[in-house]
């Protein structure tokens, strides 16, 4: 038992420190061009020919530089460090991170020096405040072990692929989340490249930001205290409850990933208020993403024999995404 453990937790500190030291490539780049570049004077002209290129280029496009570094970094060694530990875990939890990383990023870049400080710090706050969130729930969830288990739906896919999956997860996995993640993230680029004064859109911006974290903290609270009491059921030998029926999910199939959504459209808010209504192609390809998923979710629900029959019933009553009352109650249903 002693050895199965030392070994648990050399791998979780393995995983760690590769999660820790992955994205330092782009960090570090990123750090170097702001050292090297300066909006006013331009480029040292002691520089090599190169080197005054490449940082005018980093200069002048803001948004194809933070598409290349995701390439490179996220999509191209995040890919070739799951075939070599023959698991694409690591996705996962920078889903949580690269926001952030983001959000910052689009806040301290040279071309980006004229935006609201106010409107600038509170979506920074809140994005800290949704990543830590979610990353808390991820890592709980996992019983704070790093690489142990891929999401269930690689898993899935890596069996449909076959011998394939090796190139067909470049191309499943990281170009999707490249698409997703910057696209979620456009209203960071339009937050910090205007100077608008704030006004009443913000604030709803701001409820619909924090209300959806909220929500989302709820209801993952509620999933996770759920989980601990059946599985506590189940060592007892027990019957457990077959499905989570109370508080938010009382009212929703799903309240987590009503929160999640209420979270991205209400950054597309700020960038709406601010003319940038486009931004939305973001949170609606999300939106359609995370369809698919519930979709996933609940078919991968209905295939467990001691739930079937509670969640189809589940699924005749109560709305799927957004709290609402039940079409009729159960009690009455089972009468």
């Amino acid at each position: 038992m002693g050895s199965v453990n030392n070994a648990s937790v050399t791998s979780n500190l393995k995983n760690g420190i590769i999660a820790f030291l992955v994205p330092l490539p782009s960090i570090f780049f990123y750090l170097s061009f702001l050292n090297h570049y300066d909006s006013s004077s331009g480029v040292d002209p002691k520089f090599p020919t190169f080197w005054s290129t490449l940082w005018t280029w980093c200069y002048k496009h803001p948004m194809l530089l933070v598409n290349v570094l995701f390439f490179f970094n996220v999509n191209v060694l995040f890919w070739v460090i799951g075939l070599i530990q023959s698991s694409h875990w690591m996705i996962d939890p920078y889903w949580t991170v690269i926001p952030v990383m983001l959000v910052h990023y689009y806040s301290t870049h040279p071309l980006s020096d004229e935006y609201n400080w106010w409107r600038s710090k509170i979506v920074i706050l809140m994005t800290w405040v949704w990543s830590i969130r979610l990353l808390h729930n991820y890592l709980r969830r996992e019983k704070w072990n790093l690489g142990v288990k891929e999401d269930w739906r690689f898993t899935i896919l890596s069996k449909q692929y076959g011998t394939h999956w090796c190139w067909a997860s470049f191309f499943a996995i990281y170009l999707p989340h490249q698409v997703l993640l910057i696209g979620l993230s456009l209203p960071f680029y339009v937050i910090h490249s205007m100077n608008n004064p704030l006004s009443i859109l913000d604030l709803v911006a701001i409820i619909l930001c924090a209300c959806g974290i909220s929500i989302a903290f709820i209801a993952d609270n509620q999933l996770h205290n759920f989980v601990n009491i059946n599985n506590k059921l189940k060592g007892l030998g027990e019957s457990m409850t077959p499905i989570l029926e109370s508080g938010l999910w009382y009212y929703s199939r799903h309240p987590n990933y009503f929160g999640e959504q209420l979270w991205w459209w209400g950054l597309v808010v700020f960038a709406w208020n601010l003319g940038h209504g486009w931004t939305l192609i973001g949170a609606l390809a999300n939106t359609m993403c995370l369809a698919y998923v519930t979709k996933l979710v609940e078919e991968h629900m209905l295939k467990q024999d001691n739930r079937v029959e509670a969640f189809i019933l589940y699924q005749k009553t109560t709305s799927i995404w957004v709290p609402w009352f039940k079409s009729f109650h159960l009690k009455n249903k089972n009468a």
